[in-house]
């Protein structure tokens, strides 16, 4: 792979500028021997790190008093994927492609001016892992092809951009299913991505790698991009919380695409309160051609027209941290979708134990019918099909290929070979479907599944949201989020996809926002494995997601550490 080692040795670093503090004139003082007066500054005691379930607000209390140092932490996590992710044993996980060259020299800067600074960010310092479909300029981004690893863009993605401007250093790339094509978490670039807590399971994708490397702890945060499943499958699999934000909140732009129709990105994260502040830095207007920010969710509604209509259609919040109300589930209304839960007995068990204690905690818990589901998850479908070469090629060429020579059409892709031999038959019946040329038939099946679809799908899930039956007639109060498993099995075998269910089809079919938690562990396999459960709200409620999750984590406390990645 290429990678940097950080050499981790520059004492003049070590000493850390900003330890010349009131932690160190009060240590300086009590050396002197003079007895201490109330004049005297108090005695900061440094907070340790430790690196496994580190959470946002964990290192900055750190950073703060001393203990460690932006370059110990990024070395840290360094360290860390070298020695569980590629190792060049049978045990490495395979989940990061990339390692940033710049990493260190980053930390090192945020170090020198720490004394003047402070901690001038929100995620200041964090390490972020964004998969890698995500523009970093620093690194290449793959899209886990042969194919594509020398693509370097010009630019970072928007995302990326407003995740440094927040203080967060870029520590690599996460390998992912190639193109994003399924759950299996396996690329030509990298192979097969290991389950964290299991290493001879799949980690599901086709976030794969980000899930697999946040939860072990080889980053803080990550990215994902879901087009059907692509943030919650992985997140489920990795205790993870993982949100799937409503379709125009995230610009689209710099995220190589599957299908821009029904692609966003979001973040991957072991806590709420951290995916809360990734959020705050995702979202935003942004005014590229391939932001895919439009006023409305009908497919050929025109792009917001700036700042002021962004924010007056999405209702964005000053930050979504306002909503992180420990009390959360207290007059929460939970509608839970029994037709969504599978035959599985270990996921069911886990999610019922779940509802028990939102019930518990204040919540309000009752069954729910999604009008036509069958019709929703059985008649409609993903138009990655179709729309895959159309956007793949305009990413292509969204930056110049004089630096790098990457390939810049489709059939350039296919002749190179880069990529797994069993996606060849996918990537040539791809390359079939002309979007700005559909034949008659083809045009029929676009439309239902980007005019009709919508339409449907958002109707039935507002009248289960409102309590209301088709003619509008109450049925009760309203409630404020759907919630079903993420999945209705377990992980599949290494190499096999999961048992996802098609349960992950109603936020992308709908546009609306859903959010996995962990439910909580299944202790009866060996080893334990975390099952999911995802919640769903409506258009631009990701605040009521967060303060609903927020309010259950901190009642239930369900996430669980994998036990293969302790600490170095």
């Amino acid at each position: 792979m290429n990678r940097k080692e950080g050499n981790g040795d520059v004492s003049m670093i070590k000493t850390r500028l900003f330890a010349v503090t009131a932690l160190s004139l009060a240590v300086l003082a009590g050396c002197g021997g003079s007895s201490s007066s109330d004049s005297d500054p108090p005695v900061v005691e440094p907070v340790p790190f430790s690196f496994v379930e580190a959470t946002v607000s964990s290192l900055h209390t750190s950073l703060e008093t001393g203990g460690v140092s932006c370059e110990d932490v990024i070395q840290g996590y360094i360290d860390r994927i070298h020695a569980y992710d590629d190792d060049g044993t049978e045990t490495e996980l395979r989940s990061v492609v990339n390692i940033n060259p710049d990493a260190l020299f980053e930390a090192r800067e945020k170090d020198l001016n720490f004394e003047v600074t402070g901690i001038d960010g929100p995620l200041y310092c964090v390490p972020v892992l964004p998969k890698d479909n995500f523009n970093t300029k620093q690194m290449p981004t793959t899209g886990g092809a042969i194919a594509f690893q020398y693509n370097r863009p010009l630019e970072d993605a928007y995302t990326i951009r407003r995740l440094r401007e927040a203080g967060a250093i870029v520590i690599g790339k996460a390998n992912m299913d190639e193109f994003a094509f399924g759950f299996t978490g396996a690329s030509s670039l990298r192979g097969l991505v290991k389950n964290a807590y299991d290493q001879s399971k799949g980690a599901g994708g086709s976030s794969s790698g980000t899930g697999t490397a946040i939860a072990a702890s080889l980053a803080m945060v990550g990215t994902g991009s879901d087009t059907g499943g692509s943030i919650r499958v992985p997140s489920s699999l990795g205790g993870l919380v993982g949100i799937r934000p409503s379709l125009k909140l995230v610009s689209q732009d710099g995220i190589m695409p599957l299908a821009s129709w029904q692609d966003t990105g979001g973040p991957m994260c072991r806590t709420v309160e951290d995916c809360a502040l990734m959020m705050d830095a995702m979202v935003g207007f942004d005014d590229s051609p391939h932001a895919n920010q439009r006023i409305s969710f009908e497919i050929d509604a025109p792009a917001m027209s700036g700042e002021d209509e962004y924010k007056t259609l999405t209702g964005v919040p000053d930050t979504y941290t306002d909503y992180l109300d420990a009390d959360g589930l207290n007059g929460a209304r939970i509608g839970v979708v029994r037709e969504l839960f599978g035959s599985n007995e270990t996921v069911n068990a886990v999610l019922e134990d779940a509802l028990a204690a939102m019930e518990a905690a204040g919540a309000t818990v009752e069954d729910v019918t999604v009008d036509d589901l069958s019709t929703i998850l059985g008649d409609y479908s993903s138009m990655s099909s179709y729309e895959f070469q159309h956007d793949l090629v305009a990413y292509l060429n969204s930056w110049v290929n004089v630096m790098d020579g990457h390939i810049q059409t489709y059939q350039g892709l296919l002749d190179s070979g880069g990529y797994l031999p069993n996606y060849q038959s996918s990537l040539e019946y791809r390359g079939t479907i002309d979007l700005d040329n559909l034949t008659e038939e083809q045009q029929e099946v676009y439309s239902k599944n980007t005019v009709e679809r919508p339409v449907f799908v958002r109707e039935r899930l507002m009248r289960a949201l409102d309590n209301v039956d088709a003619a509008g007639n109450s049925l009760g109060q309203p409630y404020d989020v759907l919630l079903y498993p993420t999945m209705t099995g377990l992980a599949g075998d290494l190499g096999g996809s999961p048992s996802a269910g098609s349960n992950n089809r109603l936020s992308p079919f709908s546009q609306f926002p859903a959010l996995t938690l962990p439910a909580g562990m299944a202790t009866n396999l060996e080893p334990a494995q975390p099952i999911g459960m995802e919640m769903l709200g409506r258009e631009y409620a990701e605040p009521t997601l967060i303060k609903i999750a927020y309010g259950y984590q901190e009642q239930v406390h369900p996430r669980q550490p994998p036990t293969f990645t302790p600490e170095l």
